[in-house]
């Protein structure tokens, strides 16, 4: 089936349907990553996004019942260049086209992505249309006529609306092996799981968008988490008298969150407090400071950052389309680490409170583990705070 992918500024693209037939709309972005395509499409911070993934083949391995970050697909649409049909994965239950399907779920294949890419890097981000069922010229009328990605408000449709303590049986967090070819001939066990840490702190996670890995990466390091919806108060959380708060990833404007801001504000110095992506963000805002839209964000498994501190660089995880102005921060807020592609803030720290943040994803899923050492900053601002 012919589908087509519309932009706002009338530049459109024809291919094959893949997935579920209908209509979609939604912020056309692009992502860097070679591999984790499920991963990506079931972040929550994805909400509001049609994603087109510039790595060439997509699909090679199939949908299976581990890898999800959530429990469902949480992007508008996906536009890639070629669908592999017939994945090969020994872990794969489903094709990627009929776990779209399910989930209705618009995709279309044989788009030129690294032309779309370059589009969206020139022009910037902007509104798009994936249909089956609309001429060109409505397509492009119907991506004029969505509404933008500045000043929306996802963190209320991807937030948990109770709060719940991951994983109370120690189960889902465990550290697993992949299997050797050795295991598999002999018939040996099929990987094995590794017992977890004790849980030395007790911390609250606010939900505004939170991955399964980063629940799964925190519990490694130490953590029992008590996760709690992104409406829940500061008195809430500090009447639960946890150890530290954690501001979590999600989707949508930052600035457009006032609620949240005033709740994180009344966090500041009465709790360690870590912050990553959307979350850091908001600390930006809570400390007094501003956020300003990205020509097209930084999303992908390949995005440099330098430590200020200590002049190291870490290949980073990332998915956002926002950042903080530095200028805008006060004294007391020390900014730690930058992207050397652009210069934006990827971090900062508070010069008299137990505070840091970070722009991008140490638990990655998909991508690269060198900033998974923040978990254990973390465990180690608590423990100095103390």
């Amino acid at each position: 089936m012919k589908a087509i992918l519309a932009l706002e500024d009338g530049r459109y693209f024809e291919g094959e349907s893949f997935g579920a037939p209908g209509t979609c709309s939604g912020e056309a972005c692009f992502n860097t990553s070679m591999t984790g395509y499920q991963e990506v499409l079931t972040d929550p911070s994805y909400r509001g996004q049609i994603v087109s993934m510039t790595y060439p083949m997509i699909g090679n391995y199939g949908i299976n019942g581990l890898d999800p970050e959530s429990s469902q697909p949480h992007v508008r649409g996906f536009v890639i260049e070629e669908l592999c049909a017939v994945p090969s994965n020994w872990r794969s239950t489903q094709t990627l086209d009929a776990y779209l399907k399910e989930h209705g779920i618009q995709g279309i294949q044989g788009v030129d992505t690294r032309a779309l890419t370059k589009h969206l890097r020139t022009v910037g981000a902007m509104q798009s249309v994936i249909t089956t069922e609309l001429s060109v010229e409505e397509a492009i009328a119907a991506a004029k006529a969505s509404p933008p990605m500045s000043g929306s408000d996802y963190v209320k449709e991807v937030s948990t609306k109770k709060a719940y303590l991951w994983d109370p049986e120690d189960l889902e967090s465990r550290i697993w092996d992949i299997p050797s070819p050795s295991q598999n001939r002999e018939g040996g066990p099929l990987g094995a799981f590794h017992p977890l840490p004790p849980a030395k702190h007790h911390i609250v996670a606010y939900d505004f968008g939170i991955k399964t890995n980063i629940l799964r990466s925190l519990r490694q390091a130490g953590f029992r988490v008590e996760v709690v919806p992104a409406t829940t108060s500061a008195a809430e959380v500090l009447a639960k008298n946890p150890d530290g708060v954690f501001l979590s990833n999600g989707p949508g404007d930052p600035s457009a969150l006032g609620y949240i801001h005033k709740e994180v504000k009344e966090l500041i110095g009465k709790k360690p407090i870590f912050a990553i992506c959307l979350g850091h963000q908001l600390l930006g805002h809570a400390y007094g400071g501003k956020t300003f839209k990205l020509k097209f964000g930084h999303r992908g498994g390949n995005q440099p950052v330098k430590d200020l501190r200590s002049g190291k660089v870490s290949i980073t995880s990332q998915n956002h389309g926002f950042a903080i102005d530095p200028a805008s921060l006060p004294s007391n807020v020390e900014v730690t680490h930058i992207n050397l592609n652009d210069g934006t803030v990827e971090g900062m720290r508070h010069r008299e409170a137990p505070v840091l943040s970070v722009q991008y994803h140490p638990e990655a899923a998909p991508g690269p583990n060198d900033a998974k050492y923040f978990f254990a900053e973390f465990a180690s601002l608590i423990d100095n705070a103390d």
